[in-house]
């Protein structure tokens, strides 16, 4: 008979032998993993490795084909979410789960309100969210709408929201994604002192120097299996990359610095625009993007850009300035005259809602904006035969993963998604091209890739306007940075000046 040894510590998240099968798909397949309390493990993986898959099972939103799941060595038979909060486990996603028109106390306390004597029991919800405020070092209004909040904000809030349920086990999806450095660095002394108390914590991240920085272990998915299992100290950020793709990854972008380029592709004088809440979005804003030069825009999240960007390809018209491109106004053109006419490709932030179609397949997608121009279709009729060798070709030199032409568009994974909206738009040699957020939630192997392009573009002479929330990205790509602060422009600087801390104070409207 086996005696039990109190000094073998019992892990406190097992993953046994778990495998996930869809129709014709197997996105996990026989994975193994523990995780101890107090530790921050980093799951790392390219695009359909099956990393959001796993963190799925493990919360509860799907159940394993085979294999099983344990928290503090019993088994979780999670139906849902709500089973999965209730064995302390938490998680952040990387699109917010808030509701933006309910107070931020009304966000944490949603499905597990306080009661006392039979109603809820505001007070004692306050006093809760006040402890973890003074804890961590946070501002939380509980009042506030979070609808109001800054985007660094929400995501505190949904920590609080995982940790008020008494979360034990933290899983976080890809969280620095619109953070600043500064804001940043300050959720990982979270993230380190929550490990300090014993709360265990995975996150999934593109970020290699992060991993680097934060994690104790690191794990890498490729093809839905575990392929690397190590320590930051026993690895580099190269090997990483090179695992989880498969080959060998160049981590930065080869581009020749450009002293004279040409002339003005795009004019913007004295522009303002109006956000959807009847707010001043854009404020007196000016500058040019000239022929063979990328201009990045820099900014946290929520300070005009994401407008700034709608107004230049037509989806959103200015209410005072002018906008010229190639020397002609556009204030009131429409998308489709301005990609058309002007020759402008537009790469959305959000792929979802601008970018694509997803009840469309993927063919279908990699035509939107010109189907109804040769070869697509002669005499107002489609071509089906030519619409499939084009989505083919596309298919094979934009390395996007399908089962097939007609798929749609929507059944794709993230990074499958966006590289379909970036073969379609980059493939028709714009004149001006208007990239934003061009790499969210892609592996490092298509990131290497899509700077690759943008940066071939700008060699045969496009203007580009490059908006993101990714610092690094803004750096490597950019020849000259413009910083958006409260809509507007608050610092220009060359890409000799751009660094991460000067960028990251100005992007908090601190002067650099």
């Amino acid at each position: 008979m086996a005696l039990h040894n109190p000094a073998v510590k019992v892990p406190m998240l097992e993953v046994c032998n778990c495998t996930k099968e869809f129709p014709g798909v197997r996105a996990n397949q026989n994975i193994d993993f523990t995780l101890q309390a107090g530790e921050i493990l980093a799951v790392l993986g390219e695009n359909g490795a099956g990393k959001s898959t796993l963190m799925n099972i493990i919360y509860g939103l799907y159940k394993p084909t085979h294999g099983e799941i344990k928290v503090k060595g019993r088994r979780l038979q999670a139906q849902s979410p709500r089973d999965a909060i209730a064995a302390g486990i938490g998680m952040v996603h990387q699109r917010f789960q808030l509701i933006l028109t309910m107070t931020v106390l009304e966000n944490i306390v949603l499905g597990r309100e306080p009661v006392k004597a039979g109603q809820l029991d505001i007070t004692q919800a306050h006093q809760a969210i006040l402890r973890l405020n003074r804890q961590y070092g946070w501002d939380i209004n509980p009042h506030r709408l979070a609808g109001e909040l800054p985007v660094g904000a929400r995501q505190q809030v949904e920590i609080v929201k995982a940790l008020y349920r008494n979360a034990e086990i933290l899983i976080l999806d890809e969280p620095t994604s619109v953070l600043t450095p500064q804001e940043s660095d300050s959720l990982f002394a979270v993230l380190r002192q929550l490990a300090a108390q014993g709360t265990s914590v995975i996150f999934i991240t593109h970020k290699l120097r992060e991993v680097m920085t934060l994690a104790h272990r690191i794990l890498v998915l490729r093809q839905g299996r575990v392929v690397g299992n190590t320590r930051p100290k026993q690895t580099s950020e190269v090997e990483l990359a090179a695992l989880m793709v498969g080959r060998a990854v160049s981590l930065t972008v080869s581009k020749e610095v450009i002293t004279d380029p040409g002339n003005p592709v795009l004019e913007l004088e004295h522009v303002h625009v109006m956000g959807t809440r009847g707010q001043l979005a854009v404020q007196d804003l000016s500058f040019t993007v000239n022929a063979g030069e990328i201009v990045g825009i820099a900014g946290i999240q929520g300070n005009g850009q994401t407008e700034l960007v709608q107004t230049v390809t037509g989806l959103r018209h200015p209410c005072g300035g002018r906008i010229l491109l190639a020397g002609r106004d556009i204030i009131r053109a429409s998308p489709r005259q301005i990609a058309q006419r002007g020759g402008c490709s537009h790469v959305p932030e959000d792929r979802h809602e601008f970018g694509m179609v997803e009840q469309f397949t993927v063919a279908e997608n990699l035509v939107l904006n010109h189907y109804n121009q040769a070869p697509c279709s002669r005499w107002t009729m489609l071509r089906p035969r030519q619409i499939k060798r084009h989505a083919l070709a596309l298919m094979q030199k934009f390395d996007i993963r399908t089962s097939g032409i007609e798929q749609d568009g929507g059944s794709l994974s993230d990074g499958n998604q966006q590289k379909m909206v970036v073969a379609r738009e980059f493939n028709r040699d714009p004149r001006l091209l208007v990239v934003a957020q061009p790499t969210r939630g892609v592996d490092v192997g298509s990131i290497e890739f899509i700077h690759a392009q943008i940066v071939q573009l700008r060699n045969r002479g496009a203007a580009v306007l490059l908006a993101s929330y990714e610092i690094d990205e803004i750096i490597s790509l950019a020849d000259r940075v413009i910083v958006m602060f409260e809509g507007r422009l608050i610092g220009q600087l060359s890409s000799a000046q751009a660094d991460r801390n000067r960028l990251g104070l100005l992007m908090a409207g601190m002067p650099a």
